[in-house]
């Protein structure tokens, strides 16, 4: 990399090698590290080629509001870089003669040529969608919505599941319980569909060797194989350099450092292992 400086002040120090890059044009030192290029560089980026499309519920409407939404399932599919299986399934369009074909992320136990049925006055079987306030405390569901209308955030990945734990008196917010044990707030709203995700226990099996983590992150994007900071050298990562792979300073990295600088633990609020467990 080479940083410009104004001709006049570089006058004095000018190198007659033709091969050498102009007086006015001086070195800088270092390189831009991984995490920096990450940001930047298009070979990081997903590869979506060969994905089917994006996951999502129906557009809320007024039949979902009101009634509720008759669809078929017409195909279970694999998407390239998803753990778990898509379902493509048909509505029929309220206002158009056409059909509204939508992709769901598969939950355990539908089946293609089941009729699934989208809406407030829908029954509680695996495979429909409906609003969490019309829901039992209890209810295992999945693709939950954040906010109403958002056509499914929470709880898509294979195996996964978000259950009801409670509404408020008012009715209007319903408390969940994420995949990750955390609780959260939501309004009643928000629709979900029952059942958990297909898919689980993909983690069970053992990877055995490299080959099948690959293939895995082929379809997936450029993270991985991912070297040690320790293991560059000192140009290439803060961690980098000495006579053994050591970091030779503290890991953690204030929030405002600059881009090249900031690796480890950044703004960590505590480090080392956690001891006597999740509270509750």
């Amino acid at each position: 990399f080479w940083l410009k400086v104004k001709p006049s002040l570089a006058k004095g120090s000018g190198s007659t090698s033709k091969h050498s890059p102009p007086s006015f044009l001086l070195p800088t030192m270092g390189r831009v590290i991984r995490g920096s290029r990450k940001g930047k560089s298009l070979i990081f980026t997903a590869k979506t080629r060969l994905r089917k499309g994006a996951v999502k519920l129906r557009v809320l409407d007024y039949t979902e509001r009101h009634g509720y939404a008759k669809g078929i399932v017409k195909q279970i599919m694999h998407d390239p870089g998803r753990g778990a299986p898509l379902a493509e399934v048909h509505f029929r369009n309220p206002y158009k003669y056409k059909l509204d074909k939508e992709l769901w992320v598969a939950v355990e136990g539908l089946y293609t040529g089941q009729f699934v049925y989208c809406g407030a006055k829908a029954r509680l079987e695996v495979g429909n969608c409906m609003p969490l306030g019309k829901m039992p405390e209890g209810t295992v569901v999945s693709m939950c919505e954040e906010k109403a209308s958002d056509r499914g955030r929470l709880a898509r990945a294979s195996g996964c599941n978000c259950m009801v734990v409670g509404h408020s008196d008012d009715g209007r917010k319903t408390r969940i319980r994420l995949p990750s044990g955390s609780r959260k707030t939501v309004p009643s709203t928000c629709r979900a569909v029952i059942g958990i995700v297909a898919g689980g226990g993909r983690l069970d099996k053992p990877v055995l060797k490299a080959g099948n983590n690959h293939h895995k992150y082929k379809v997936k994007r450029n993270c991985w194989p991912r070297v040690r900071g320790s293991a560059m050298n000192p140009v290439e990562h803060p961690h980098g350099g000495g006579n053994h792979q050591h970091v030779g300073h503290p890991t953690t990295m204030s929030r405002d450092a600059v881009p090249g600088q900031k690796v480890g633990l950044i703004a960590a609020r505590r480090t080392g292992i956690l001891r006597g467990g999740k509270k509750k």
